[in-house]
């Protein structure tokens, strides 16, 4: 009964409410109310508090809800081991980029092959996602960086991908074969939120050239980026797969970059070495390899 409370628990701090835990878990929301009770009891303490973003872990909760992810995870690869991974739940962290333009298609062919298995794609940035897998609240993450290594991680490079200047067709960069860095000193940048690993790349490609980045605008997203290059904010800098409906309809143009600054990321799957992996793991992990 204590997992099933976990459970709950871990739902509510996910989605912010116990409306919406409700309605993922199938449950009344006076079930889950009285499930969250229950487990204050337990502990002696609270654990979830009102904010303006909904429901949020206290001090203790947050405590918890490390050892809740780490004791579900381990109820999950017991029930795989025992079923030879045929049934349960995967969960993959993944950055925005990834999570919107990689995965999909692998996700639609995997629950084809897989219908039992409950998927679960948490976003976040590199350094959630590779905290997550090693504490076991994520099976697998999906990063894009240059090479990453690690002791205690498994690093699968499923392909590379190039980083592109991208801006509106009529913007004097539009239509040069490559740009170099230097050509963005006086440009204004739309740019993705700081813990993402290609724009700090690209700043301090910049500021090791002794220029000062003019960064106009962050976006949380993707398409706030691109609807801000094409009202001609700025420009942005981003993998090629995110732009390629964009180009194909001529509404944006992508360019290289001639120096180091696009190039050497690369998508990576990383996952626990110590890890057991049940057969539906395993083809996981061969769907992720696979063409999209």
């Amino acid at each position: 009964m204590e997992l099933t409370y976990l459970r709950t628990f871990c739902e509510v701090v996910l989605s912010g409410s116990y409306t919406r835990a409700a309605e993922q878990l199938g449950y009344a929301q006076s079930s889950v109310t009285a499930q969250i009770t229950k487990l204050e009891e337990m502990y002696g303490a609270k654990l979830l508090e009102r904010s303006g973003k909904g429901m949020t872990p206290t001090f203790a909760g947050k405590t918890l809800l490390r050892y809740a992810r780490q004791m579900l995870a381990l109820s999950e690869e017991a029930k795989e081991i025992i079923s030879e991974g045929q049934a349960g739940e995967l969960t993959i962290g993944s950055i925005e980029t990834l999570a919107a333009y990689f995965l999909p298609h692998r996700l639609h062919r995997y629950r084809k092959q897989h219908p039992d298995i409950r998927l679960r794609v948490l976003p976040g940035s590199e350094s959630d996602i590779i905290a997550g897998v090693r504490n076991k609240s994520a099976d697998f993450g999906l990063i894009f960086d240059k090479p990453y290594a690690s002791d205690d991680l498994q690093v699968l490079s499923l392909q590379q991908e190039e980083l592109f200047v991208i801006v509106y067709p009529g913007h004097p960069l539009a239509y040069r074969e490559s740009i170099e860095i230097s050509m963005l000193a006086t440009e204004p940048l739309v740019l993705t939120e700081d813990t993402c690993t290609y724009r700090n790349h690209l700043l301090q490609e910049m500021r090791g050239l002794g220029i000062a980045p003019r960064v106009e605008l962050e976006f949380g997203n993707l398409e706030g980026i691109k609807q801000a290059v094409k009202h001609e904010w700025g420009i942005a800098f981003l993998p090629g797969y995110t732009v390629l409906d964009e180009l194909g309809r001529g509404e944006l143009k992508a360019t290289p970059v001639s120096e180091d600054g696009g190039k050497g990321f690369c998508i990576q799957l990383i996952y626990r070495k110590d890890r057991w992996l049940a057969a539906s793991f395993k083809r996981f992990i061969e769907t992720m390899q696979g063409d999209g």
